[in-house]
Parts: structure tokens; C-alpha cells; sequence
């Protein structure tokens, strides 16, 4: 049975930072893709950032680049979301998920991703 289980949410103030982790067992770590999304109340689910099986291919959205880092340990079967300078904006519910690749490509669609963790709240004030 695949178990995603994100920590490391909270509440912290705008300019602060908070580091996401997201233990993964029940698969075989280093095949999988990684990705972290989030979902804003009332808004659709949308990408982040994602990492390949080796950790050698990363990609991000636009309005995180320069603040957001992810990372991995595969020694760990972890999964790392580093954010720093953080805005309002960024308050949702952050999941991370998982994707079968054989490659080290990385893919940015909710669809593309076969197991998801049950999410951790991450709130951003003023």
C-alpha cells in the first residue's frame, strides 16, 4: 500500500519560511517522479515544482522561482519543499505526489500523477 504523508505546514508570517518534507512508503522511491501542488480555497489545484527519479531534473512555477526549492534523499524515500520569502499568496493546502517514469522527465499535470498524499495547510499572513 503506497503511504504519502506530508509534514511541516503552519502558520507563518509574510517574508518568513517554512520547509515542507513528504515521506513516501509502499513503493520504490527512486522510480517515481515528485511533485508538490497546493490548492487554494475556491481555486483549482495547480503545480508547483517536481523533481526526477535521480533528483538531477527540477522545474517550478513561475511564481515561485527564486523562493521555492525541492529536494530529495532517496536513501530517505523523502521529498523536500524548501519555501522561503513567503506571500500571502502562498496560504493552501500543499500535496505532494508521485509519478512512475522510467526517464528523468518531469511532468506538471495533477493527471500525470498516480499517488497523492492527503495534504498539509500552509497559511501565510500579512
Amino acid at each position: 500500500q503506497v503511504q504519502l504523508v506530508e509534514s511541516g505546514g503552519g502558520l507563518v508570517q509574510g517574508g518568513g519560511s517554512l520547509r515542507l518534507s513528504c515521506a513516501a512508503s509502499g513503493l520504490t522511491f527512486s522510480y517515481y517522479a515528485m511533485a508538490w501542488f497546493r490548492q487554494a480555497p475556491g481555486k483549482e489545484r495547480e503545480f508547483v515544482a517536481a523533481i526526477s527519479r535521480s533528483g538531477g531534473s527540477t522545474t517550478d512555477t513561475d511564481s515561485v522561482k527564486g523562493r521555492f526549492t525541492i529536494s530529495r534523499d532517496n536513501a530517505k524515500n523523502t521529498v523536500y519543499l524548501q519555501m522561503n520569502s513567503l506571500k500571502p499568496e502562498d496560504t493552501a493546502v500543499y500535496y505532494c505526489a508521485a509519478d512512475h517514469r522510467l526517464s528523468e522527465v518531469v511532468r506538471t499535470l495533477p493527471s500525470e500523477y498516480e499517488y497523492w498524499g492527503q495534504g498539509t495547510q500552509v497559511t501565510v499572513s500579512p
